[in-house]
């Protein structure tokens, strides 16, 4: 089919006849979303403060090098410079980070709030044509799906690391950590498994599914996540950055986890 730039009829950036606070939100997503960003920036070059007992901050998880008792791979290897920030972090990051870049809900709300593409329904934007993402770099958000596999199998990590964190010194219990991270691990999965690619593999290319009751049964359970897609992105978002700052203040000494049993 062929593809054509479409003219936008508009008036100068930023007019239109909406008699709402219609600001309020893209403002609001550009605040929570650089907040995130400049945090999960920070501590992912710290390289410290990432473990405390059996938590893991899901920043650093899978521990692939770092602390040499657990990381994969041991220590930061020693041909690295010293000068050169590194961090076991950095290695792993750009999976889940590439699956909320490309997410549709994101790119929805991050053309709106930093790119004012539009900054709002029936709200003049900058620019005189829509190229849609057909085109380099945009082009890119297709791999969305991919980043999709790899979230899976984030979520089997973490899981793993919630069961790590019930063992404390061999011996089981539950701590205060336990469910921050066990919250966490829930409410990404609650984002992830509700994602629209997901719900496209599961049966939105098919015509008809009723026909195979357990495509059906799965199809509507994350039909059901999706229509929450935007709550749980935005929980999640804050939970995987609770959950990293409260390992963090407890390995500091700043925080007390407390035992629950």
């Amino acid at each position: 089919m062929p593809q054509i730039d479409v003219p936008l009829v508009q008036g100068r950036f930023g007019s239109t006849s909406r008699p709402d606070f219609w600001w309020i939100q893209p403002a609001v997503v550009f605040l929570g979303l650089s907040s995130f960003i400049v945090y999960a920036t920070w501590a992912a070059f710290q390289g410290d403060h990432y473990r405390f007992g059996p938590y893991l901050s899901p920043f650093y998880s899978p521990e692939l090098v770092g602390d040499a008792q657990h990381a994969l791979f041991g220590a930061k290897p020693s041909w690295i410079p010293t000068w050169l920030p590194f961090s076991g972090a950095l290695l792993i990051l750009w999976a889940p980070g590439g699956f909320r870049f490309t997410c549709y809900y994101y790119r929805g709300a991050y053309y709106k709030a930093f790119w004012a593409d539009p900054p709002s329904c029936t709200v003049g934007e900058p620019r005189k044509t829509y190229w849609g993402e057909r085109s380099f770099p945009l082009i890119i958000q297709n791999v969305h799906r991919y980043f999709l596999y790899l979230a899976v199998i984030f979520l089997f990590l973490l899981a793993h690391d919630v069961w790590k964190a019930m063992w404390f010194d061999n011996n089981f219990g539950i701590g205060v950590g336990t469910l921050v991270l066990l919250a966490n691990t829930i409410l990404l999965g609650s984002y992830t498994l509700g994602c629209h690619s997901l719900r496209h593999l599961i049966g939105g290319f098919s015509d008809r599914i009723s026909g195979s009751p357990v495509r059906k049964r799965a199809y509507d359970c994350v039909s059901s996540l999706n229509c929450r897609h935007m709550r749980f992105a935005w929980l999640s978002l804050f939970s995987v950055a609770f959950s990293d700052l409260y390992v963090r203040m407890c390995s500091m000494g700043i925080w007390t986890d407390w035992r629950l049993f």
